[in-house]
């Protein structure tokens, strides 16, 4: 057992080493940080020890006493990009994302066109669930990166304006830029009509009194049809198909309502129809393991009710 455990530990301990050797070389690429002829030696060789004991402590996911290292850092070497670069991620892994936006706008006002900043940029915004200026950033991205436009779709469907995301899916099929998934969401797009936006314009603010069923019937808003379904599906209410296939009509962009109507098919012991309906919604789930699992999870019953154990076993994997 000792023999094992030494093991382990020398795996553990030069898998580390590579994680971090990994980390170094790439922002060694991207912005030298050990070629300073600005500070003496001794600093320097401090500089090195705090930054890669900081490398250190994020492999194994201890950020915040990676954060306290780069400090250090910041002490000895003021506005260094990969510093600053380094405490955005860490506070973007502890959900600080005001102080991860403000490390990382401070790094790209040193490197304004750097892919790697600007993508974490992108990241920390959409972690804020600020669509429109993670969209502004991917636009930048995608003048010098054209295959980086496919991800303005997600974001702008992220941000539920599908008009915006059709429009960049035209001009991706313009450009021959479409990949499979992408397909997949313009052909349903278009399938459905997209009447998503006519329904909410006609979505009413004023108070409504009644049941939440009412209040959808009048309203045919998402707020209301997703707190409807939640209840339906709660209550086991066979109504939850036939609202279901509603929310597919108005919101053709929304994964929870294909989830939910894949739900009812399933119910209703419809198979092969949920799972072609389930199929047709993971295309719109993104950012989200948790709604994605759910997908699995009912496509996993999906596939044992028509008795496909080829793909039970393979949703089981991803699950």
């Amino acid at each position: 057992m000792v023999i094992i455990q030494n093991l382990h530990n020398k795996a553990f301990t030069a898998t580390l080493k590579i994680k971090t050797g990994i980390l170094l070389v790439l922002i060694l690429l991207s912005c030298p940080i050990f070629c300073q002829d600005s500070i003496p030696e001794t600093q320097n060789l401090k500089f090195q020890e705090y930054f890669f004991a900081a490398i250190t402590q994020k492999a194994i996911n201890n950020h915040q006493k990676a954060i306290e290292n780069l400090e250090e850092c910041n002490v000895i070497m003021p506005s260094n990009t990969s510093v600053l670069f380094e405490l955005s991620k860490n506070y973007l892994k502890l959900n600080k994302t005001p102080q991860a936006l403000a490390y990382i706008n401070e790094a790209l006002q040193l490197a304004p066109n750097n892919l790697w900043l600007l993508e974490h940029a992108v990241a920390v915004y959409k972690k804020q669930k600020n669509y429109s200026e993670a969209i502004v950033i991917q636009q930048k991205i995608a003048e010098n990166h054209p295959k980086k436009k496919r991800q303005i779709v997600y974001l702008h469907l992220q941000n539920n304006d599908t008009e915006s995301a059709k429009k960049v899916l035209s001009e991706l099929a313009e450009a021959k830029m479409l990949n499979a998934r992408l397909r997949r969401i313009q052909n349903r797009l278009t399938l459905l009509n997209n009447i998503e936006n006519s329904y909410q314009n006609k979505t009413k603010t004023t108070e409504n009194k009644g049941t939440i069923k009412e209040q959808f019937e009048k309203e045919n808003s998402f707020t209301t049809l997703e707190k409807l379904l939640h209840q339906l599906d709660k209550k086991n209410n066979p109504e939850l198909l036939k609202y279901s296939n509603k929310g597919l009509q108005l919101f053709p962009a929304q994964p929870f309502v294909y989830l939910m109507n894949g739900k009812a098919l399933n119910k209703d012991k419809k198979h092969k129809k949920a799972t072609e309906s389930l199929q047709n919604g993971i295309d719109f789930v993104i950012d989200n393991e948790t709604m994605e699992k759910s997908f699995y999870k009912e496509l996993i019953t999906a596939y044992k009710g028509l008795g496909d154990t080829k793909n039970v076993t393979k949703y089981q994997k991803k699950l």
